[in-house]
């Protein structure tokens, strides 16, 4: 089987929205990218930190879903990264009420020896240089790196992110984080610009809107499925990060056309993310299920036009 290696914070989460809140619940980048990346024919392994605060039933949780977790460093005596945020009813916007570093703060990612030759490298939202630290201890050149970063780095440490992109394939943002970095309003431009910085290819993810795909001058545009209720967004965009890299990492397939697929799968897993709060969804969540709503992605944007 095809590895995975993913990059990211597993955390604790206290979250606000319109329908409830909760105490502190598992999450973190690296934890949604792993359990979205579970659904597919893969090895995965995580490298993060936490505390000896950290259960281990989340533990157990990880190694139950075959996550390699041996690049998961528990710090005696530390605390594990915290969050909180209070969501604005359209959901689209939230306000960060408490962030916590702890155990983050001074964190020294170790690759695990068998993931040295990882074939996907999924970066998830850390610092630039820890992500760049994990790209320097790889033994040979995966077959793509994939990186998620955030409005934040930019705004801190935006020399660090610039050397980090220039050695990724993939880098995802939002569409805010898009025209930040470029300083472009349109997205085509945002796309090109970025492009320019080093990752051949460009995801664009406009949230309940659904992302897009930018490579060179084509331009591939994957719809979000409708749904009824959102419940808390809180982890969507590293869910969709972890499916558009378990289905590349399985399918061995780094190609625009694959990619289009690969988009479809992260959209498909991060529509249920949103469903309930925090990871609840995702560890409930069964491959019929899945399959069911693929689809339904299928017959959203399939039609016949006579040209």
């Amino acid at each position: 089987m095809n590895k995975l290696l993913i990059v990211g914070t597993v955390a604790f989460d206290a979250i606000e929205t319109p329908f409830g809140k909760t105490d502190k619940i598992l999450g973190g980048a690296g934890t949604y990218i792993g359990l979205s990346a579970a659904f597919f024919n893969l090895q995965s392994a995580i490298v993060s930190v936490v505390g000896d605060d950290f259960p281990q039933e989340y533990l157990d949780l990880f190694t139950e879903r075959n996550i390699d977790i041996s690049g998961l460093e528990v710090v005696k005596g530390g605390k594990t990264f915290f969050w909180s945020g209070r969501y604005h009813n359209d959901l689209n916007s939230r306000d960060t009420l408490v962030t916590e570093l702890n155990t983050l703060a001074d964190f020294q990612p170790k690759v695990p020896e068998n993931y040295k030759n990882a074939d996907v490298v999924m970066l998830g939202n850390l610092h630039p240089i820890v992500q760049s630290s994990v790209l320097d201890q790889l033994e040979s050149k995966p077959k793509l790196v994939v990186l998620d970063t955030m409005n934040f780095w930019m705004d801190c440490a935006l020399p660090e992110l610039l050397d980090v992109i220039k050695r990724v394939d993939v880098i995802t943002v939002n569409d805010e984080e898009a025209r930040q970095l470029s300083g472009e309003y349109s997205l085509v431009k945002a796309a090109a610009k970025i492009q320019a910085m080093g990752p051949e290819y460009v995801v664009i993810k406009k949230g309940e809107h659904g992302a897009l795909l930018f490579h060179g001058n084509n331009v591939f545009f994957a719809p979000a499925l409708p749904l009824e209720e959102v419940f808390d967004p809180t982890g969507a965009g590293d869910t969709f990060a972890g499916g558009f890299a378990g289905f590349i990492t399985q399918s061995e397939n780094v190609s625009f056309e694959n990619m289009k697929n690969a988009i479809i799968y992260g959209s498909n897993l991060a529509s249920f993310c949103v469903e309930k709060f925090g990871t609840e969804r995702m560890v409930g969540l069964d491959k019929k299920e899945v399959v069911s709503r693929l689809k339904q992605f299928k017959s959203l944007t399939q039609f016949d036009i006579e040209l």
